[in-house]
Formats: structure tokens, C-alpha cells, sequence
């Protein structure tokens, strides 16, 4: 997840990920070995908001040029 969202912080994501997964959104798997390993998934709740958020994916697309022209680190 880090690879596909640039930029995040290690403590930034990881605090992300904890709350969806209080929340219900994910599934947090541990494996007990060396190196440690964790693996996260949707649950049937979190897969759920992929309808909600399909029409929004789709308006950024169709916006894509414009939403890339604004000067982010001025709007406040």
C-alpha cells in the first residue's frame, strides 16, 4: 500500500490502516515468523463501499487535467 499512495509516512499510513480496521473496513491478518508479516483485507462491509466510490473514481478521471492544474499548496 505505501508503493501506491506516494508520499505517505510510515506512521501516517499505519494509523490509517488501525482505523479502518476499528472501524470495520479491514481485516488485519498477523503471521508469527521471521521477518514479521502482516496482510490486510477488505471485509464484505469495506467491499461494500466500492459502489459508493466507483461514481467518484470515475468523475476524477473525467477531470483528471483540471483536478492536476490546481496549485494545491495555495488552496486553503
Amino acid at each position: 500500500m505505501r508503493r501506491a499512495v506516494p508520499g505517505i509516512s510510515e506512521r501516517a499510513l499505519i494509523l490509517q490502516l488501525r482505523e479502518m480496521e476499528t472501524t470495520g473496513l479491514l481485516h488485519r491478518e498477523v503471521y508469527h515468523q521471521v521477518p514479521p508479516k502482516v496482510e490486510y483485507s477488505l471485509t464484505e462491509f469495506g467491499g461494500s463501499l466500492n459502489a459508493a466510490m466507483a461514481p467518484l473514481g470515475e468523475w476524477g478521471e473525467e477531470h483528471i487535467e483540471r483536478l492536476e492544474a490546481i496549485p494545491w499548496d495555495q488552496v486553503r
